[in-house]
């Protein structure tokens, strides 16, 4: 027995079609969470807007159905019934959704749900990727920047249990800062949701990296910083947008230790070994023995080395 083990799961969600009502989605995302609860998970990573097919892969138009896409509080009538069965099956969960708040202000968001079904943590999504502006000829649309405003909260790490909790989302798993700030800050577990097309239409050489790059930034802050990272996607093919799958629960080793294997809904669980990150931090990434950033900015002359 690891002396801080945790069981964790990452619930891959497939596609969720235009057409599917809330209710249809949240009993999706509550089926998962009592299979995750019978394989012994205590934490259930759900993906990044986990409630609705992403949206700002399409231009849309009307503002009223626009507006349908966005969460005004959580719990609400639509998704109380999650919280009611994380409380019942006392599983606690990161969910992204889109979050429209009361000065009507708009965000790409996740929240850290305790096993009270109590929201305890919230993050929105600071690297916004995409456009601001329509692409005319682009078979789909990333319009990320016209749907959200950059985060507001910054890279908090909230204590849940025996872990210290960071949460991110997408396209922040590409900049080196994310894993960073909140290693700094004592995050052991880094849960991070995504919707990631298969297709880059701007950057047609990438579309046969997309899969590999996916986990090498994972691993990477994984390792790099020391800590568990579990992401978790929306896969398969969404209104017409062929998304990524690969959902994985790495180690600080910069392993993978679990990963998905469909392109549907698909819970991915391990145990994992909070203490991994402690023996890392303190015989690989010490930071406070090795780090040495008042140094980083010295420029020498290069004649007089």
């Amino acid at each position: 027995m690891k002396s801080r083990a945790l069981t964790v799961s990452a619930a891959q969600l497939g596609p969720i079609p235009r057409s599917a009502t809330k209710a249809e989605t949240v009993a999706r995302l509550i089926k998962l969470l009592e299979s995750a609860a019978s394989e012994g998970a205590q934490l259930v990573v759900f993906p990044e807007a986990a409630l609705t097919p992403f949206f700002p892969h399409w231009f849309v138009r009307d503002r009223s159905e626009l507006l349908t896409f966005y969460e005004t509080r959580l719990p609400g009538p639509e998704t109380q019934g999650l919280f009611d069965a994380a409380s019942e099956l006392q599983v606690a969960f990161v969910l992204g959704y889109a979050e429209r708040t009361a000065a009507n202000r708009f965000f790409n968001t996740a929240v850290l749900v305790d096993e009270l079904g109590e929201v305890i943590h919230k993050y929105r999504k600071i690297h916004l990727p995409g456009f601001e502006l329509k692409q005319e000829g682009a078979p789909f649309q990333n319009l990320e920047k016209r749907y959200f405003e950059v985060g507001d909260l910054g890279f908090g790490v909230r204590r849940w249990g025996n872990a210290e909790i960071g949460l991110a989302i997408c396209n922040d798993r590409r900049w080196p800062e994310t894993y960073r700030v909140m290693a700094l800050r004592g995050a052991e577990v880094v849960c991070l949701g995504y919707n990631t097309p298969a297709l880059t239409p701007h950057l047609p050489e990438s579309d046969r990296l997309v899969d590999f790059q996916n986990h090498l930034s994972m691993q990477a802050g994984a390792y790099q910083n020391a800590m568990w990272v579990i992401g978790t996607a929306k896969a398969g093919t969404e209104e017409g947008v062929c998304q990524i799958g690969g959902s994985a629960i790495i180690a600080p080793s910069g392993e993978i230790v679990a990963t998905a294997r469909t392109m549907g809904d698909e819970l991915v669980t391990a145990e994992i070994d909070l203490d991994m990150v402690t023996r890392y931090r303190r015989d690989v990434f010490n930071f406070s023995q090795h780090r040495r950033p008042e140094h980083y900015s010295i420029i020498t002359d290069p004649v007089s080395l």
